[in-house]
């Protein structure tokens, strides 16, 4: 068994003394789901309260580099890791973090994507489709950070990822099966590339539709 996995293990979430008041919540068992948490608006401050509430979570490193900073002792060397975090069936987290060893570097940046967990909207907004699963997104959306723009639109049932490798990974973690993307801008910069993929899957909730009335 890996260290994330022990990290994960009931046995470890029992023994998680939560810090906060929703985590606290959740383990007297007021808060049995993860829409509630969303739903009254509360702000995760714990990794252990994801875990709890999304057990079958899965991590992907994006990407790690080696960066440097310039002190009076001289060169300073450290680990850059993004790490994406999801459960295939529209939840997505995305997190960045530095160590002085890549070990360390991943696991901080698992903590953070779990801090940064949003859900994504997900549904058949393709003409040419019109199934009604929840396949692909349900209009097309947009994401930018830095110098990168991102378009994802939606496609067709079959169709599949139509996207770079980095793309595909996240939007594989959210839960979307089937989508067109149109990238624009400094896109071989994979940290701002991966952002803007997760911020524009965090705008599939800016947009309220008719199934949102009801509620």
């Amino acid at each position: 068994m890996s260290r994330r996995e022990r990290d994960r293990s009931p046995e470890r979430m029992e023994q998680w003394v939560p810090r906060t008041r929703l985590g606290k919540m959740i383990q007297e068992g007021r808060i049995a789901s993860i829409e509630e948490v969303f739903m009254a608006g509360m702000k995760i401050k714990e990794p252990q309260i994801v875990d709890a509430l999304l057990p079958d979570l899965q991590e992907e490193v994006i990407n790690i580099n080696l960066v440097q900073k310039q002190t009076d002792a001289g060169e300073k060397s450290r680990f850059k890791a993004i790490v994406a975090v999801g459960n295939r069936d529209g939840y997505i987290g995305l997190g960045a973090a530095k160590a002085s060893q890549v070990r360390n570097a991943i696991e901080k940046a698992a903590a953070e994507a779990r801090l940064n967990i949003v859900p994504v909207r997900r549904g058949c907004g393709s003409w040419e489709c019109g199934c009604g699963k929840p396949h692909s997104i349900p209009f097309e959306v947009e994401g930018k950070t830095g110098g990168v723009r991102i378009v994802i639109v939606p496609g067709p049932r079959g169709l599949g990822v139509v996207a770079s490798e980095v793309s595909k990974v996240i939007l594989g973690l959210a839960g979307v099966k089937d989508c067109w993307t149109r990238s624009y801008g400094s896109t071989r910069t994979v940290p701002s590339f991966a952002y803007a993929v997760f911020d524009a899957l965090r705008q599939t909730y800016t947009l309220i539709t008719p199934t949102d009335w009801v509620r």
